[in-house]
């Protein structure tokens, strides 16, 4: 038993030795430092911008606009839109650092009636394909019958019987007997 256990570090001494002799050592490069720059914007104190726009489509009948100008951290606004019940909705706001924002919302109905997107043709009268002289008569009728009745049904049928099972006995069941023998 010892000669194998002499054997088996001797065979592990010989294998350690194999692998380091032809391992070439590895230079390790340091890890590249990666410095980011970062450039500093320039924050404007009192900024100020001013913009609008307005859409009026006759075709599909939107009309929209807006307005808004910014003065330092004072924001003041306008927008308007036609709202789907036909009314024109103008909203008007304000931002700042020491109320927030406030909107005031104004409901009113469009006075100007608009036209129509598309033009429906005149409708023609057709004229009726048969012109009669005299007016129809309405005749009375050749069959007077008498009033319906209900009729009796044709078969009468006796009502059902439920049939009696076949067997009188009631059913068992009796399981398979068994013998227990000592082993």
């Amino acid at each position: 038993m010892a000669y194998k256990i002499a054997f088996a570090l001797a065979m592990l001494a010989v294998a350690q030795a194999a692998v380091l002799r032809t391992v070439a050592p590895v230079a390790v490069a340091p890890a590249p430092v990666l410095a980011k720059q970062v450039e500093l914007e320039e924050v404007d104190p009192h900024p100020q911008y001013s913009y609008s726009y307005d859409v009026q489509d006759t075709l599909s009948g939107d009309s929209k606009g807006q307005f808004e100008e910014r003065d330092g951290d004072i924001v003041r606004g306008e927008y308007s839109l036609i709202d789907a019940d036909g009314f024109r909705r103008t909203v008007t706001y304000t931002a700042d650092p020491l109320n927030g924002f406030n909107a005031v919302v104004r409901r009113e109905p469009i006075v100007a009636v608009a036209e129509p997107l598309v033009k429906a043709a005149p409708v023609a009268v057709a004229a009726p394909l048969v012109r009669s002289a005299a007016p129809v008569a309405v005749a009375t009728p050749l069959v007077r019958s008498a009033p319906l009745a209900v009729a009796a049904p044709l078969v009468r049928s006796a009502p059902l019987a439920v049939a009696a099972p076949a067997i009188a006995a009631p059913l068992r069941y009796t399981a398979p007997a068994y013998a227990v023998r000592n082993l």
